[in-house]
């Protein structure tokens, strides 16, 4: 529930960002002089890509959360407990213990959202956010794939 009060408040904070920045862009664009017309087409560009970028990640965490939810509802998320240091990362040794075996299952059904998804936990879980974002879009694609079936 934090996290959802957190991107929403991000959420509110990039929407007055735009709305100012817009404004500006407007001041600039009345101007008339070409500097202050290349200010706010540069202007009027950044709030366009913080859009898109929120956006992106807006629906990446809806599509993870929903596919965490189905995966849960079939019983298929993973039931292995890690042993985790004092630091609350989990000891290595058992993370590339379960690697393979995950591993193993997306490459023998690449298509399979559920491996995917349970790779990227895997990710997660071991700390390579990268990795665990990229393997949980794909579950998130391969599973709109499997619905528009």
């Amino acid at each position: 529930m934090r996290t959802r009060i957190g991107v929403g408040i991000v959420a509110v904070v990039l929407v007055l960002y735009i709305a100012l920045v817009a404004q500006r862009a407007v001041l600039l664009f009345t101007s008339g002089e070409a500097v202050g017309i290349a200010m706010g087409v540069a202007l009027v560009l950044l709030p366009v890509v913080a859009v898109w970028a929120l956006w992106r990640e807006l629906s990446f965490g809806a599509g993870a959360e929903r596919l965490g939810r189905r995966l849960e509802a079939e019983g298929g998320l993973p039931a292995e407990e890690l042993a985790l240091r004092p630091s609350g990362r989990p000891v290595q040794s058992e993370v590339d213990a379960l690697f393979p075996a995950y591993r193993d299952a997306v490459e023998a059904d690449p298509g399979d959202w559920r491996a995917w998804y349970r790779l990227g936990l895997l990710y997660d879980g071991a700390g390579d956010r990268r990795r665990a974002r990229g393997a949980i879009r794909t579950a998130i694609s391969r599973e709109r794939t499997e619905r528009r079936r």
